[in-house]
């Protein structure tokens, strides 16, 4: 508690200006960018907080359970139906991966044209 002795608003004010005073000008422009991107932080931080969070979704994937005692036949014909299901499946994805290759390209085509 001894330091609250030393300590007075007017000499702390008195500082901050002998410090201001003496910089340069671009030293005050930096200082003033720092603070207010400091600034613009500190408010994000506090606005983020304020956010509730997303609810927590599980992702459960159920394993389908077979019997020990398939035949060798019936292994074969799942997988010929298991098979017809993975083939849509696959052009979905691959046709959804063509649409965003056309949008990137899209994209990569108008950077071009700027020059980029």
């Amino acid at each position: 508690m001894n330091f609250l002795r030393y300590f007075s608003p007017l000499r702390a004010w008195r500082d901050l200006r002998y410090y201001i005073v003496t910089r340069q000008r671009h030293q005050l422009g930096f200082m003033g960018v720092a603070l207010a991107l400091t600034y613009v932080m500190v408010v994000g931080v506090i606005y983020e907080s304020r956010i509730p969070p997303k609810p927590y979704h599980r992702d459960i994937i159920y394993v389908q359970q077979w019997r020990l005692d398939r035949t060798d036949a019936e292994i074969v014909a799942q997988q010929k139906i298991d098979g017809i299901e993975q083939t849509k499946r696959e052009n979905e994805l691959k046709r959804l991966q063509a649409e965003r290759r056309a949008q990137f390209k899209k994209v990569n085509d108008g950077l071009k044209a700027y020059g980029l």
